[in-house]
């Protein structure tokens, strides 16, 4: 019997794997690849894709953004010195700016005048001349990083003053100051200061001390409640009382307590470091317990008892094991905290116990409305309420975003 030997023309059978690893990688096969189904994706890639579509928290992250890039550029963004006076435009009202074909981009100029009866300051718009306003002008020199320059993204255009032989940058005084002219886009206080400048100069301080605050909330809230979770019995009934203690005290008025205690002749920056030990010290108790849940609920899953079995210590079975389990949950609670920790501040602040001038804050710049009298003949003195309220709600409608986003398994 003859066999009949397998024809050499014919083609072998294809081998799906060696077939896999010659095809070319193609921008369609990348773009497959990329487009991964839920059950490929990370915990943290599965939040990110739920946050994204949370559109007011997408939104007000980006606000959040604008207001900090503008707080902490402020010498640039900012048309004047938040400490710069000038009596003559004092309680000056807020200036819109214009445009005409004539003038191009101005305000009106204004004059000050006095009630010689009850001593009301007004204005009036000045008819013989106008303030030409511009992108990128030169102001008041300043230093950041070291550096030192006078260029500003908007403001006073001197250039244009000074081809009209109002203004000589090399005489002594500012522009306000030669020229009488001036550009307050949110009015002046009674010193004449700009308050849109002071705003922005008040937000790095406002933003800043509650982020500080938050960052000591974090280490005391993770390392007091994960000790209280993971360690239980007596020292977790002692941590959970004395949390229960602090908790039952009124918040405002042992701030001021605290705030108090202070010495008055204390520099800027230990006024500064004072008031965010005071607002973290009584802020970390909500996290601790948040973190406690989460510790009694993860301890005695498989691998934490594997950790526990292969001799691994507490603080690693705590901080490598069982932390990455509530990492989204804790950066929920902190950015939900850290309006009430600008409110702090400001509340502080606005009574005269906190942050005092010379430093310039919100909490800071509202000490000047504190008489109803003066708020009804120059509202505009109000304003840095926008920027606090503007900044609470962002930051609730971030930590609503996280919230919803921190279990990227549950149903909507």
């Amino acid at each position: 019997m003859t066999q009949h030997s397998p024809d050499r023309n014919l083609p072998s059978s294809p081998d799906p794997l060696a077939a896999d690893q010659d095809q070319p990688v193609t921008p369609e096969t990348e773009k497959m690849s990329a487009n991964k189904g839920p059950e490929n994706l990370s915990q943290w890639e599965l939040i990110g894709r739920r946050f994204m579509r949370h559109k007011l928290a997408v939104f007000s992250l980006a606000m959040l953004a604008i207001l900090y890039i503008f707080s902490f550029g402020a010498e640039i963004f900012a048309p004047y010195n938040p400490v710069e006076r000038n009596l003559d435009f004092a309680y000056a009202p807020p200036q819109v700016p214009s445009w005409s074909f004539s003038e191009g981009l101005h305000t009106k100029a204004l004059l000050q005048e006095t009630d010689p009866l009850t001593f009301e300051i007004s204005y009036r718009n000045n008819p013989e001349g106008v303030a030409p306003l511009g992108f990128f002008v030169r102001g008041e020199p300043y230093r950041v990083l070291g550096l030192e320059s006078d260029w500003r993204i908007f403001g006073v255009n001197h250039r244009a003053l000074a081809r009209q032989g109002l203004y000589d940058p090399d005489a002594e005084g500012t522009v306000r100051e030669q020229t009488g002219m001036s550009f307050h886009f949110l009015g002046a206080d009674k010193y004449g200061r700009d308050i849109f400048s002071r705003i922005l100069f008040g937000g790095r301080v406002s933003l800043s001390v509650g982020l500080l605050a938050i960052f000591i909330s974090l280490i005391l809230g993770v390392i007091i409640g994960g000790i209280s979770g993971y360690m239980g019995g007596a020292i977790d009934n002692f941590i959970q009382r004395s949390i229960e203690i602090i908790n039952s005290f009124p918040q405002l008025p042992l701030w001021l307590a605290l705030a108090a205690i202070f010495p008055a002749d204390w520099s800027v920056l230990k006024m500064y470091f004072a008031i965010t030990v005071v607002l973290s010290l009584l802020g970390w108790t909500g996290l601790a317990r948040v973190v406690r849940g989460k510790i009694l609920s993860l301890r005695e899953e498989d691998y934490a008892m594997a950790a526990r079995f292969l001799g691994a210590g507490h603080g690693r079975i705590l901080f490598r094991h069982l932390a990455p389990g509530f990492t989204s949950h804790v950066i929920v609670v902190l950015t939900i905290s850290v309006p009430a920790m600008i409110l702090g501040e400001t509340a502080l602040s606005f009574l005269g116990l906190g942050l005092r001038p010379p430093i310039v804050s919100w909490g800071v710049m509202l000490q000047d409305s504190m008489q109803m009298q003066v708020v009804a003949s120059y509202p505009w003195l109000l304003l840095p309420v926008l920027p606090i309220v503007l900044t609470v709600l962002c930051f609730n409608f971030l930590g609503d975003g996280l919230r919803d986003a921190a279990d990227p398994y549950g149903e909507k």
